[in-house]
């Protein structure tokens, strides 16, 4: 069985890692070249860097900070934030990524997905997918930032996605965003089911039973937090401890 992966999130913008609460009320909380050096330390089994507020304001993440962060880990690291074509996956992934984030962009151009893929291989492309739950049983794709409602299912664009070459999917839940109350195990297990790549949870995680939940009746192959590892709610040795107790296979 593969092992289940802890993965901290770094959400950048202006330079800092900063924290909301369902994409909202952002504030900054730490140098992200620190906190990377830090998880890595910790045992984290890879890394996500997402420029917030690069799609936003219509720019390219930082090439610079990236190559960084990037100088100070030797586990997997994945960026987004700002990737609107093939020369910024060459781009990113010269300055250090192993694996190149998009979600907006590959919302308004799918072919993206395909055209990163075949350059760079399947596992290369990670789709991120930003869903709120709109209704009883129902969910809706958003866009720029979690503000705009796209009207697409995410259960067709997770599926789509799949199809163009996407090696991972990363499912972040904005209405479970921050409140630490668990992520949403039902999408989660729909979209896990639905597909044959991995996927990476995202969005609620506030204590260990939230990560065996989503890891296990979620069935998602990752789970991925921010708040809860930096505030030291949780540290990653404790955790990994607890969840290979609890009897996931996971990477001391």
């Amino acid at each position: 069985m593969l092992t289940k992966r802890l993965i901290p999130c770094l959400d950048v913008s202006d330079g800092c890692v900063v924290k909301g609460v369902q994409f909202q009320n952002v504030r900054a909380i730490a140098d992200p070249v620190e906190l990377g050096a830090y998880y890595a330390q910790q045992g984290a089994d890879e890394l996500v860097f997402y420029d917030i507020s690069a799609s936003v304001k219509g720019r390219s993440l930082s090439a610079e900070l990236v190559s960084k962060i990037a100088e100070k880990l030797s586990i997997p690291f994945t960026v987004g934030g700002g990737i609107q074509t093939l020369e910024d996956f060459y781009t990113v992934l010269g300055a250090g990524a192993d694996k190149v984030s998009i979600n907006a962009s590959a919302l308004k151009t799918p072919q993206l997905i395909s055209q990163g893929a075949k350059r760079f291989g399947s596992q290369c492309v990670v789709v991120s997918m930003d869903v709120r739950k709109v209704g009883p049983n129902q969910w809706e794709i958003y866009s720029r930032g979690g503000k705009e409602a796209t009207g697409l299912c995410p259960f067709e664009w997770a599926k789509k996605a799949e199809g163009l070459g996407a090696g991972e999917l990363v499912l972040n839940a904005i209405h479970a965003d921050g409140m630490k109350e668990g992520y949403d195990i039902e999408l989660t297990r729909r979209i896990s089911e639905l597909v044959k790549i991995p996927v990476v949870a995202s969005g609620g995680a506030g204590k260990t039973q939230d990560f065996i939940e989503v890891l296990t009746l979620g069935k998602a192959d990752a789970a991925l937090a921010a708040s809860i590892f930096h505030n030291k709610t949780l540290l990653l040795p404790d955790l990994k401890s607890q969840l290979k107790s609890s009897g996931l296979p996971i990477r001391i």
